[in-house]
């Protein structure tokens, strides 16, 4: 099974809107744009919403039914680990395989030993075409990479291979996930590590490293963009070299985990993919729900009413809801509005102060991020939520299909 060379992971956290995403994307084909579509749901996301895997392939598969469509669509296990795996089997056919967690542990010392040994011709200056600068590799830096990541790589083998031996129904893609970390990965570290997946005979397809700069929920890249422009660049020439050393597959390709609407980088990504004749993957998650959210206000009447609630539930159990999420989010809770203060808003201001419009004045970065975690009160609204959502239907489509197709997809590949 091969992943198209374009591909964009969608998250759908109550599983309404598949048809609406997949009209986008098909938008995209019909653009000219081969662009698969990855429906991914974590373990996490099903604890909160109360789903199953299987509802992610049944929305899946009715999305590409009623659309007739003829493009590759997948169902990712996201960031699976050999704890939650077996829950994903059956019906994922991407597997996101994260080893975070790992890194930083120490393998034992005749497995450090024997990938030193096997990998001492880099140590030296090492030329990698695309790269300005020669890489700086001796002894000591080469024990101190495999000893950060050798670990982490191996798990991610033992991961793949209990896939590839309890998975009945095909065959399925493989990604390694390393983003959810505090420090980047460096251009050299990059080059080992694919060194060790090569070693784990892991045929990945698409890995997803950790960037320097903030990729919070929800909201745009915080860094430096000349950094991330200089290290996806590095990636992109670290991965092409990997390939034709270490007989890693030809179509493997950068994994972007962009946290969603990261959109000051795409202009970086699209020109470097093109340059550097790449493909890309990458994740938009979680801002469908808040499309759900912006359609609900826009409709005005109950719609209005379920988001208000929504938001004055998650103002009073912040320290609940943001706590996973302490990493990925950067919240200013004397800034967000009051539940009273917010009672009075029209429909006009919950819709300018939620959706990602940055140079609307009434953008609200502080309401955008709570709300992107507060999913888990419209979950526990059960039937009330959903009920508001099929009965808003039209307007909360419009905007999940224009979302997805304006601010990502023709960014990204149009």
């Amino acid at each position: 099974m091969k992943l198209a060379r374009y591909s964009i992971g969608t998250g759908d956290r109550f599983g309404l809107q598949g048809n609406s995403q997949l009209a986008a994307v098909k938008k995209a084909y019909n653009k000219g744009v081969d662009l698969a579509i990855v429906w991914n749901k974590s373990h996490r996301e099903h604890t909160i919403v109360g789903t199953t895997q299987e509802s992610v392939r049944q929305e899946a598969d009715q999305a590409a039914a009623a659309a007739s469509w003829t493009g590759q669509y997948f169902v990712d296990a996201d960031h699976i680990g050999l704890g939650n795996v077996d829950l994903f089997l059956d019906n994922s056919d991407f597997f996101t395989i994260d080893v975070a967690d790992f890194i930083g542990k120490k393998t034992d010392s005749k497995r450090l030993h024997d990938f030193v040994s096997a990998h001492q011709n880099f140590i030296g200056e090492y030329t990698i075409p695309g790269i300005a600068s020669p890489l700086k590799i001796n002894r000591e830096l080469l024990q101190e990479i495999a000893e950060k990541y050798l670990f982490a790589v191996q798990k991610a083998g033992e991961i793949y291979r209990y896939i590839k031996k309890n998975k009945n129904n095909g065959d399925f893609i493989t990604e390694v996930s390393m983003d959810e970390t505090a420090e980047p990965q460096t251009p050299v570290e990059m080059l080992f590590i694919l060194a060790a997946i090569a070693d784990e005979k892991i045929p990945v397809q698409t890995i997803a490293p950790k960037f320097s700069g903030r990729f919070n929920k929800g909201v745009d890249y915080i860094g430096d963009l000349a950094q991330f422009r200089q290290e996806f660049e590095e990636d992109l020439c670290i991965i092409t070299y990997g390939i034709k050393t270490f007989g890693l597959p030809a179509d493997l390709k950068l994994s972007v985990h962009s946290g969603s609407d990261k959109f000051s980088i795409y202009g970086p990504i699209r020109e470097l993919i093109a340059k550097h004749n790449a493909g890309i993957h990458v994740k938009t998650a979680g801002t469908t729900w808040l499309e759900e959210l912006i359609g609900l206000a826009e409709a005005g009447g109950t719609g209005l009413e379920i988001a208000k609630q929504i938001y004055s539930s998650s103002y009073s159990r912040f320290d609940e809801l943001c706590s996973p999420y302490a990493s990925v989010i950067d919240i200013d809770r004397e800034a967000l509005p009051t539940p009273a203060d917010l009672q009075t808003w029209t429909s006009d201001q919950f819709v300018k102060a939620l959706r990602h419009d940055q140079s609307c004045p009434d953008y609200d970065i502080n309401l955008r991020q709570l709300l992107h975690v507060g999913y888990k009160v419209a979950a526990e609204l059960g039937d009330t939520y959903l009920n508001v959502l099929r009965q808003n239907e039209a307007v909360v489509s419009k905007n999940v299909i224009e979302n997805l197709y304006d601010r990502h997809i023709k960014p990204l590949f149009l």
